[in-house]
């Protein structure tokens, strides 16, 4: 009895090792797989990683660099046919907003370029030999194209500009600009109509000469400095600025100076007047002002009216 109890108790402690191992074995194979497991996903995810990289700093592919391209050339055909539309739309606001003078120009320089071009290829096919004719030595041209002359049967226009028309600039003041038609044949060379005035406000004493001619060319829209100085000094200071200076009146509102002294004036300080009228011989009306008479004018004529300088503009 007692050795069958010890067998038994041998038996158990084997069976209990066995099961003892057998699980051991298992946990050790489940953590080994587990293991393996995760080794396997950390280097699939190591691998995508790599080859995001690797993309990156590779050089492309001929396909993805034909892909680029065409995307390239795509976007530029856009472009440019955008800017194609913007500028027909610039082109068509300024033919609608040109004026009808414009447009006749135009579609008659067209057609004398067409004129042109249809004449020159039916000069060009007349002048083609064909198969059939005799062909004509180069002497023989030559000698027939001298006989004939070497004019077109086309001109200019008969449009004659003087070179006084093409000098003269355009004035800024518009009265300036109608004087300068009326006297663009005695205009002095180069003169400039666009000079500095001088003008910056009437800083001259109310009721003296200077200032009643200051308020008239004014009043008339012609220039007129604030400093030109005593009467008798205003063609210098106003030669100085450019404005134009002579012995003859010319138009209504030039300016009339007076010497120190002549015809009455101040033998201190000269005197100014505006010319109002130039009468048909030759003789001139004047307007002019003094201190005694309180902002009044008062009007002579004098015929010796080469005796003077007169301020134009």
């Amino acid at each position: 009895m007692k050795n069958a109890a010890h067998q038994t108790r041998r038996s158990s402690h084997a069976h209990a090792r066995t099961s003892a191992v057998s699980s051991l074995r298992a946990n050790t194979t489940r953590a080994v797989s587990r293991r393996a497991t995760q080794s396997v996903e950390a280097l699939n995810a190591l691998d995508m990683a790599l080859a995001e990289k690797l993309n990156e700093v590779a050089p492309p592919s001929r396909k993805a660099m034909r892909l680029a391209a065409k995307h390239h050339a795509q976007k530029a055909h856009l472009l440019a046919g955008t800017a194609m539309a913007a500028l027909l739309g610039t082109a068509a606001t300024s033919i609608a907003m040109a004026s009808p003078k414009s447009q006749k120009a135009s579609v008659a320089s067209s057609s004398t370029t067409s004129s042109l071009v249809s004449n020159a290829q039916s000069s060009t096919t007349s002048s083609a030999a064909s198969r059939s004719q005799a062909r004509v030595s180069l002497n023989e041209q030559v000698s027939s194209s001298a006989n004939s002359g070497s004019e077109g049967t086309w001109a200019m226009g008969d449009t004659t500009v003087t070179s006084s028309e093409v000098s003269r600039a355009k004035a800024d003041n518009d009265v300036v600009s109608k004087l300068l038609d009326v006297n663009k044949d005695v205009l002095p060379s180069g003169f400039n109509p666009n000079h500095a005035t001088g003008d910056s406000g009437n800083a001259y004493s109310f009721s003296q000469c200077t200032w009643w001619v200051y308020v008239r060319r004014h009043q008339l829209g012609l220039p007129v400095g604030s400093h030109f100085g005593d009467g008798h000094q205003w063609a210098s200071s106003a030669q100085a600025l450019g404005y134009w200076v002579d012995n003859t009146p010319r138009n209504v509102g030039d300016i009339m100076v007076f010497r120190t002294g002549q015809e009455g004036s101040s033998s201190a300080y000269g005197h100014v007047a505006i010319v109002e009228k130039i009468n048909a011989d030759g003789s001139v009306v004047t307007s002019e002002c003094g201190s005694s008479y309180n902002g009044k004018t008062f009007t002579r004529t004098f015929t010796n009216v080469h005796d003077f300088q007169y301020i134009h503009y």
